[in-house]
């Protein structure tokens, strides 16, 4: 249970762009940064994040909330853990009321795999730092391999003792039930009995983008025909293997700077490249390329440079998932290391240096290397070339042609040129296959065509809400002038929020959720002496009070404009001039307050068998009309204070 007042301090200090632009790479645009969605594929920006109003909102996908959202949802956390995320992350040490056991058991299960996947992370790394078969085993291995100590140390490397329970023990000890060990893939039953899954191996954290330990790969030390060389965990809550890159952690922010990712086979690849400077690498540990993995990669760079063997697999496995790349809008380039190298060896014999002079010269794009590939294998082979002729004109297919033309354009000229083609045939068989791919999509997604798909906002847009007019409307659109405007000052009063208190009655607000943060403004402001800002709002654990209020904050305020059309009230409106915002907005309340008063007024009138009583209400139902004509032309302000409800 963490205390209030160090929640507090985590959301004060936590800058939403410097956490979100930890996953994302954020351009600056305007007062907002933009960015590619991290939570849907995209090609265009819709993601926008206001460092001012502290949070962000997708106008794709329809994903907004704070900085506390964004990493409850991005990294799949919990409240509390999100919270204890922030804090580590600034040093902020939380002070935490103590726990019943029935909440501590609540956690437990909450954050179980989580828990024991930290647990073993250690247990693992101590072990191979502090352990006798530890050093003798496992660290002759790494340093056989060169790595040193700190480099050990930032991939948390490890390992599981030869014994055949070490770990289990140690695990059950510290009160980990069997199941959760079995379902981490930690532990296997076998008659009864239960083992170490990774005894006698060294270990390979694999980490989120975050740092959280999602699972692990583990290397066979001794000479097993029967036994993987290497092994993974299997896939649970935590680890998805087609979701995850190996060094994404540690190579992230790199990533971000120099605006390229290395991808590279295996574990010990991408910790020989970072020992030799080269930090911004990640390893798709052997599988083929995934979106989701493509997705992780295109959330920092949209330069992905492929390094692998020179031999006949790694070639082979340097053309898997490139057409997915490409399709993502990717610039693609390959580098092949000489027969007998790997980007592992090659560094450790050359340097960081000459590693980058040789990528540096070796780079090749994804069409050349493809056309030179296959045309080796090709030869005179008419049956072969037709062959290769039609999977490179698949392959540029991919290419965006409305983001990418001239690209696209380059490679079929470079492709006709080589296969000795003719290019306009050329052209024809990638406009088939395009239409065969959109024909393809439209099939799998037909079911989907009933609904609106959401607006893709384009670069240079910005986003802009065009919202029904509606009471709810006018209702949330009062919130978010007391969270814009609260504290600025106002004319004959200390400031906005004072002036909506006199002016706005609260039986007016006919929507619950806008009554309750209505109230709960004020009721704030009363108690703390402050008012409170966007992200006190957006703490509740109400998802559509969140969801609302980020679309609201985050868009143009075009509701109060379109009122005043509606209504034929001609106040002349400045979106940038807030006290007309704040005007318009209360002449909408004074109206409908005009309206109410109108209607029991009517049904009195019908009501009334008094002549003479009937004359005084007729006398003030044309008053009323008379206010109605003269607040529609902004010179009546109808006052409502709350000492007076019955109006």
């Amino acid at each position: 249970m963490i205390a209030p007042a160090s929640i507090q301090e985590v959301l004060n200090r936590a800058d939403i762009v410097e956490i979100v632009g930890q996953f994302v790479r954020l351009k600056k645009r305007g007062a907002n940064y933009i960015a590619n969605c991290p939570f849907h594929n995209e090609k265009t920006p819709s993601f926008y994040v206001s460092q001012p109003k502290g949070i962000y909102k997708c106008f794709g996908c329809g994903k907004g909330g704070n900085v506390l959202t964004f990493v409850q949802e991005h990294e799949k956390l919990s409240y509390p853990e999100a919270i204890r995320w922030l804090a580590d992350y600034y040093k902020i040490t939380l002070e935490e009321t103590e726990r019943t056991p029935e909440q501590q058991q609540q956690q437990l299960a909450e954050e179980s795999l989580r828990i024991l996947n930290e647990f073993a992370s250690q247990y693992f790394h101590d072990t191979l730092l502090n352990e006798e078969e530890g050093q003798a085993i496992g660290m002759s291995y790494f340093k056989q391999r060169g790595f040193r100590k700190d480099i050990i140390d930032r991939f948390k490397l490890g390992y599981n003792p030869e014994g055949g329970d070490a770990f289990y023990k140690a695990a059950t000890q510290k009160g980990y039930n069997t199941e959760l060990l079995e379902r981490a893939g930690l532990v296997k039953n076998r008659n009864g009995n239960y083992y170490d899954v990774y005894r006698g191996r060294v270990i390979f954290p694999i980490q989120s983008m975050s740092g959280r330990i999602l699972g692990f790969g583990a290397r066979i030390l001794k000479t097993n025909e029967k036994a993987p060389k290497y092994i993974n965990s299997p896939e649970n809550e935590l680890y998805v293997k087609s979701r995850v890159l190996y060094g994404m952690y540690q190579s992230r922010q790199a990533i971000a700077k120099q605006d390229e990712c290395f991808l590279v086979e295996g574990y010990t690849d991408v910790i020989s490249l970072h020992q030799g400077g080269v930090e911004n690498v990640v390893a798709s540990s052997g599988t083929s390329l995934t979106e989701d993995q493509l997705r992780l990669i295109g959330q920092l760079t949209k330069n992905l440079t492929i390094l692998y063997d020179g031999d006949a697999a790694g070639i082979k496995a340097a053309l898997r998932g490139l057409d997915m790349a490409l399709g993502q809008s990717f610039n693609v380039q390959l580098v092949l290391f000489p027969d007998g190298e790997d980007p592992d060896s090659f560094i450790q014999k050359s340097g960081g240096t000459k590693f980058h002079e040789y990528v540096k010269e070796h780079k090749k794009d994804v069409i050349g290397f493809r056309l030179e590939v296959g045309l080796t294998e090709v030869g005179n082979d008419p049956v072969k070339r037709s062959k290769l002729v039609n999977e490179i004109a698949e392959s540029i297919s991919r290419i965006n042609k409305a983001e990418d033309f001239a690209l696209q354009h380059h490679y079929i000229r470079e492709a006709s040129n080589k296969l000795d083609v003719d290019e306009t045939g050329l052209v024809n068989l990638v406009n088939k296959y395009i239409r065969e791919r959109i024909e393809t999509e439209r099939r799998q997604h037909r079911h989907e065509e009933a609904m609106p798909a959401p607006e893709m906002l384009s670069v240079a847009e910005e986003p802009v809400v065009q919202a029904p007019v509606t009471d709810e409307d006018q209702e949330w659109q009062l919130i978010t002038l007391l969270i814009d405007y609260g504290p600025k000052p106002f004319e004959g009063y200390n400031n906005v929020s004072e002036l909506v208190f006199d002016r706005i009655d609260p039986e007016l607000l006919d929507n619950a959720m806008v009554r309750k943060l209505f109230d709960g403004y004020f009721d704030y402001a009363n108690k703390n002496h402050t008012l409170p800002d966007a992200n006190h709002f957006m703490n509740t654990a109400d998802e559509s009070i969140k969801s609302r209020l980020v679309t609201l904050l985050y868009s143009k305020n075009e509701i109060s404009h379109n009122w005043k059309e509606k209504h034929n009230i001609d106040t002349i409106h400045d979106e940038f001039n807030y006290v007309n915002d704040v005007e318009s907005s209360l002449n909408y309340f004074d109206y409908k307050k005009l309206m109410v008063m109108q209607e029991d007024l009517s049904e009195k009138i019908k009501k009334e068998q008094d002549p003479a009583r009937q004359i005084l209400l007729l006398t003030k139902q044309m008053e009323l009309k008379s206010m109605e004509r003269e607040i529609k032309h902004g010179t009546v302000i109808l006052r409502i204070h709350r000492a007076n409800k019955k109006g």
